[in-house]
């Protein structure tokens, strides 16, 4: 696992994008798995002004999100499908179809989980970026998930309903339930890079970077990879001696 320390959210978010943008000048073809919250949105500010520069571009790039909240459907301004087109995909000339988010609009949510993890089988994740919840949590795998679950509907952890809560107008407008990738899913890729910025992930950053391996702190399963890079800034660098 190389971990990358760098001094702030900004310097973050540039070496962050610079390794997706050599990806993608390397393989224009690539298969990127893409992560929401406050942690990429530098990094995807970054993409936009590289593809707007002409030095990148993403027309035949396929992206796989890990996760969407369940009960919110795809109009909704937090759902995680507004999330992206926000934040990236208007910007950038990605085709609709080669985007892939999780569908959660639907009664029978694990027939839903059971076709996008199918995706996922048939697919091969070049690169999967992932932001760290402050209890560990990758995607939406909450601490004791086993690291053998593949896509499934999670109940959301009240740590992270309250996490989130800065995004809605109230804890009542969160959802409780979200669909994501398996801990197992996420390991497939053959290359992960975690961005942590924040001294509310120092907890979680140090326990990552402990070696031990544990379920947990689902993150910590991230030393077993075999190309894992932790970017992590000085803030949530906190603890670590």
């Amino acid at each position: 696992m190389q971990v990358i320390k760098v001094k702030n959210y900004e310097e973050l978010s540039k070496v962050a994008a610079e390794i997706i943008a050599n990806l993608v000048k390397e393989k224009p073809d690539c298969t990127l798995g893409l992560a929401t919250g406050s942690s990429p949105i530098g990094l995807y500010q970054n993409l936009i002004k590289k593809y707007e520069a002409g030095e990148i571009s993403f027309k035949n790039v396929k992206t796989y999100n890990l996760d969407e909240y369940c009960q919110l459907p795809k109009s909704h301004p937090e759902s995680y499908y507004s999330f992206m087109h926000r934040n990236l995909f208007y910007h950038i000339d990605i085709k609709e179809e080669n985007v892939h988010i999780p569908n959660s609009e639907g009664n029978d949510l694990q027939k839903l989980c059971d076709e996008y993890n199918d995706l996922l089988h048939k697919a091969t994740i070049d690169l999967q970026l992932l932001g760290i919840g402050a209890n560990g949590h990758i995607g939406f795998n909450e601490p004791g998930t086993s690291f053998e679950q593949e896509t499934f509907v999670v109940k959301l952890t009240e740590k992270t309903r309250q996490d989130n809560k800065r995004f809605f107008n109230s804890i009542d407008e969160v959802p409780t339930y979200a669909m994501t990738m398996g801990i197992k899913n996420i390991m497939q890729a053959k290359k992960v890079l975690l961005v942590a910025s924040g001294a509310n992930k120092q907890e979680a950053i140090k326990k990552l970077l402990s070696g031990e391996v544990t379920e947990s702190c689902p993150a910590t399963i991230l030393n077993r990879h075999k190309d894992a890079i932790i970017i992590v800034d000085e803030a949530a660098l906190g603890l670590v001696k």
